[in-house]
């Protein structure tokens, strides 16, 4: 059977033989390492063959999520695009935000009504509990950490939970430095952020139709 190219398991499973003995009868025989290296090449190959099916089912389970938030931000929208605190949110991330990567909805600032306000948005536009909000502070070599941190956390009403350990940064001017460094807030979920990215590509084309102003001053006259 090991001349045949079963593995240990193989021959254990089938004849009851432990694997030790049949270790000690193979360990100094020449064909049987033989047929250990080609056991091995064998299962790196499954296994690889079996990544590249999970990472194809998994890549359709994502583009399938992705396309079901995109559908739902359009949705949303429709309530949404009359919302001056998600209009001023999402305005914000337009201009400050990241929009490059995949999962982290994340926006960072120096100006601390900036950053209460953005924090405000995704807590009261978008719904996000607190817990899954972080905020990351870039400082100065010459700053307080915990200095900088209460300043954050008093600015943006987080707590010192929400924070992650803080990045010292070289800072290119010499003597023109920011007193409390700059914080970035984010919220890690690709289905959030493909939501934020359809709702960025969209807001601008509502804010320009005329009947949007069209629809906001019938609701003012009819005292809605």
């Amino acid at each position: 059977m090991r001349r045949q190219g079963k593995s240990y398991n193989a021959i254990l499973k089938e004849l009851k033989i432990p694997k030790s003995t049949l270790s000690g009868w193979f360990k100094d025989v020449d064909w049987s390492d033989r047929v250990k290296r080609e056991l091995t090449l064998k299962n790196q190959e499954e296994s690889r063959a079996r990544l590249v099916e999970l990472d194809k089912v998994r890549g359709a389970n994502l583009a399938k999520a992705y396309e079901h938030a995109r559908a739902e931000a359009a949705k949303e929208i429709e309530a949404l695009k009359y919302n001056p605190l998600f209009i001023a949110g999402l305005m914000l991330y337009f201009g400050e935000g990241d929009t490059l990567t995949k999962q982290q909805v994340a926006l960072s600032n120096s100006d601390p009504e900036l950053i209460r306000l953005y924090v405000f948005f995704l807590r009261n536009a978008c719904h996000i509990p607190e817990r899954k909000i972080r905020a990351h502070i870039l400082l100065y070599p010459d700053l307080d950490d915990w200095l900088c941190r209460s300043y954050w956390m008093k600015a943006t009403g987080l707590s010192a939970g929400n924070f992650m350990k803080s990045t010292v940064i070289q800072g290119k001017h010499k003597t023109r430095r920011l007193s409390f460094g700059v914080c970035i807030i984010s919220v890690s979920s690709s289905y959030l952020k493909a939501k934020v990215l359809e709702w960025i590509k969209l807001l601008p084309q509502e804010l320009m139709k005329q009947e949007y102003y069209a629809n906001i001053a019938d609701s003012s006259e009819s005292g809605t």
